[in-house]
């Protein structure tokens, strides 16, 4: 269980190309000095010798430093996504699991930098997907690298997009670059930011509650609001009905109540997953707080 989530609060949506943000309140969550996104000074490379499903973090400041499940470095031999959030001490390195969101590529090894996009939340739910198993099976945080591959695939043939090297950077690219009107609403999105103490978001297709993200303040989700908003507008929501905030709370408080795999977290904290017929997500917990969490419905009729 996750009773942080029982005493989250809501506001009201704000829609865009069907695609509807609720602020989320996350009120009592203590959270210690974190950094995270572009001016945290992270570095992140390939490890001395090169794998797919592993990249190394260095924290060389003197703060601990926040990594998202979803964020996704270009560059290396290969582009990859981060499988399980992580919290990386202070003056510090840890091994990160990922996975490869281009499959075409293994190639000299590129400086790292951040995508503008977080994976799709399609990719990222079946990255959860394969990490909930693999931590069941051999406490590994392992993704399920082809399963990864074909969902890249996918989402390419059904944007019509291309890529010499499968990168799903390009899917995301191409989908903007073609949509004037998405791409002006993630960047007025964008503009905007999150109102203040806003923590997290919940991310309605009509009526459907699809994605509850959440991070332990509100300083750590300004620092992923645009890459967040654009990565949910990549969707072309097919649910029909009105986004209602009720439902999009008794989706959080039904995360809050369900029975939790732990493991200790990649550096500081600890790991929980969740799943059920309807239901994934992930959370890192520090000191009995939130710092991150992702929640996804897992089909489309799990209303």
């Amino acid at each position: 269980m996750m009773p942080n989530l029982s005493t989250a609060a809501i506001g009201a949506p704000i829609t865009r190309l069907g695609v509807s943000f609720f602020p989320v309140y996350l009120p009592g969550n203590i959270l210690p000095e974190i950094n995270t996104g572009t001016h945290s000074k992270l570095v992140v490379r390939e490890l001395e010798e090169a794998q797919v499903n592993a990249l190394l973090a260095f924290n060389p400041t003197d703060t601990p430093v926040l990594v998202v499940d979803g964020e996704h470095f270009l560059g290396g031999k290969q582009n990859r996504a981060i499988n399980a959030t992580a919290l990386i001490p202070a003056r510090s390195e840890r091994t990160l699991p990922v996975s490869c969101l281009e499959e075409g590529r293994w190639g000299e090894a590129r400086a790292y930098q951040r995508d503008e996009v977080h994976a799709s939340p399609r990719i990222r739910r079946m990255i959860q997907e394969g990490v909930y198993d693999s931590m069941a099976q051999e406490q590994s945080r392992s993704s399920n690298q082809a399963n990864v591959w074909s969902e890249v695939r996918d989402e390419m043939q059904i944007h019509q997009a291309y890529s010499e090297t499968g990168a799903a950077a390009e899917n995301h690219r191409q989908i903007y670059q073609r949509d004037a009107k998405r791409d002006a609403a993630a960047i007025e999105l964008t503009g905007l930011g999150p109102l203040p103490g806003q923590c997290g978001i919940a991310v309605s297709h009509g009526a459907w509650i699809a994605t509850v993200e959440l991070f332990g303040a509100p300083h750590l989700l300004a620092q992923h609001w645009g890459t967040l908003i654009r990565s949910h507008l990549l969707e072309h929501p097919k649910h029909s009905g009105f986004p209602s905030v009720d439902k999009a709370l008794w989706v959080i408080r039904r995360f809050a109540v369900m029975q939790t795999q732990e493991a200790p977290g990649i550096g500081l904290g600890t790991d929980f997953r969740v799943r059920d017929e309807k239901r994934i997500g992930q959370a890192l917990m520090h000191e009995e707080n939130l710092v991150h969490g992702s929640f996804w419905m897992r089909h489309a009729k799990a209303a």
